[in-house]
C-alpha cells in the first residue's frame, strides 16, 4: 500500500503554514500543563488496534534540531488504544492524535523527555516540538507499508554501498601502500594478504574453521581479539571471556561478508590479513560503541583447524 501523502504534504502538515493561522486552536494538557496549538486539526481518529503514523521534530529554543523523523526511513507510529491512561502531558497529546493533526508546543526538557534527558540539555531548558499525524492504517496495511519502506530502504542502502566500495577502495589502496603490503582484491571489494599458505583441501561452504583473530580500525585501534597477549598489550584484556579460536561455518552468513569471503580463500594453518570495506563489514550501522558506521576494518587471522 502506498502512502497517499507526498513528502511536501507531510511537511506542510507537520510544520503548518501562515495562511491558516486564523484556524489555530490552543489547548492545555491536564498533566504537566503543556500548552499545545493546532496549526491544523484533523478529524479521523484511529479505531482501537489501528495505527496512527506521524512525523516529529524536536528542537532547542534556538531551533537547533535534536531529533526528527523526516529523514528517517520509517515515521513515528503508535497503536490506538482507548484503554490506556495517560501518565503525563506528552501521553495526552500523542494518545489523542487524529489523522490530519498538525500540532506545535514547547515545554521544559524535563517534561518533554520524561526522564530520558539528553546529556547536553538541562532540565529547565525550553524544548520545541512539532508533530504531524498524516495517516491511519490497519494492522495488515501497516505490515505491508513497513515491508514497502524497508524494501525501498534496502535498495537505497545497496546503491550507497556501491558508491562506498569505490570511495573506500581509494582509502584502502593508500593504506596498503603506506604499510608496504602486497594485497590482492576480490571482485566484491575485499582486500587480502595471505601471509602463510595453509595445507589441505580447498575450503567449501559449510566447512567449520577455527580462527584466531585481531580486529582493528584503520587507524590501528584494536576493538577485539582472540589472542590474550594482544588483548593485554592493548589494555582490553578481560578475565570474563575465553581467549580461543572462534569456530565459523564459512560461507553460511554467520559472520560479516568480508570474513565469509576471505576465509574461503584459506586452509588449515593459513595466516592472512583482511582489509574490509565497510559494506562488507558492519555497514552504515557499525557495531556497538567500538565500531562506528562506515568503518573500514583490518583483521589479522590465523586458521588453527578445519573440520568438514
Amino acid at each position: 500500500m502506498k502512502n497517499n501523502k507526498s513528502l511536501l504534504a507531510i511537511l506542510v502538515l507537520m510544520f503548518g503554514a501562515s495562511t491558516i493561522s486564523s484556524c489555530q486552536k490552543t489547548k492545555t494538557t491536564e498533566k504537566d500543563a503543556i500548552e499545545y496549538t493546532y496549526i491544523e486539526e484533523g478529524s479521523e481518529k484511529a479505531p482501537n488496534g489501528q495505527f496512527v503514523l506521524y512525523n516529529l521534530e524536536i528542537s532547542t529554543a534556538a531551533d537547533s534540531v535534536i531529533y526528527t523523523t523526516v529523514d528517517q526511513p520509517f515515521p513515528g507510529y503508535l497503536m490506538a488504544n482507548d484503554s490506556i491512561t495517560p501518565q503525563n502531558g506528552m501521553d495526552e497529546i500523542f494518545l489523542s492524535l487524529k489523522k490530519g493533526d498538525s500540532i506545535n508546543f514547547q515545554s521544559t526538557a524535563k517534561i518533554i523527555f520524561n526522564g530520558n534527558l539528553p546529556p547536553f540539555l538541562k532540565e529547565d531548558d525550553i524544548v520545541k516540538v512539532k508533530l504531524g499525524a498524516f495517516d491511519v492504517k490497519s494492522d495488515s496495511a501497516m505490515q505491508a507499508y513497513y515491508q514497502e519502506v524497508m524494501m525501498a530502504e534496502q535498495a537505497k542502502s545497496a546503491e550507497r554501498a556501491k558508491t562506498l566500495l569505490v570511495e573506500e577502495a581509494k582509502t584502502i589502496e593508500s593504506y596498503v601502500a603506506e604499510k608496504g603490503l602486497t594485497a590482492s582484491k576480490t571482485e566484491n571489494g575485499l582486500y587480502y594478504v595471505i601471509e602463510k599458505e595453509g595445507t589441505g583441501e580447498a575450503t567449501t561452504p559449510g566447512t567449520t574453521m577455527y580462527v584466531n583473530y585481531a580486529g582493528y580500525l584503520l587507524d590501528g585501534t584494536l576493538f577485539d581479539t582472540s589472542w590474550p597477549e594482544i588483548a593485554k598489550a592493548n589494555n582490553i584484556f578481560s578475565e570474563d571471556r575465553p581467549y580461543e579460536p572462534l569456530p565459523v561455518n564459512v560461507g553460511m552468513g554467520q559472520v560479516i561478508p568480508g570474513w565469509d569471503e576471505g576465509l574461503m580463500l584459506l586452509k588449515k594453518g593459513s595466516k592472512a590479513k583482511f582489509i574490509i570495506p565497510s559494506p562488507l563489514a558492519y555497514g552504515e550501522s557499525g557495531a556497538g560503541a567500538l565500531i562506528p558506521g562506515n568503518s573500514i576494518l583490518v583483521f589479522d587471522v590465523e586458521v588453527t583447524d578445519v573440520q568438514k
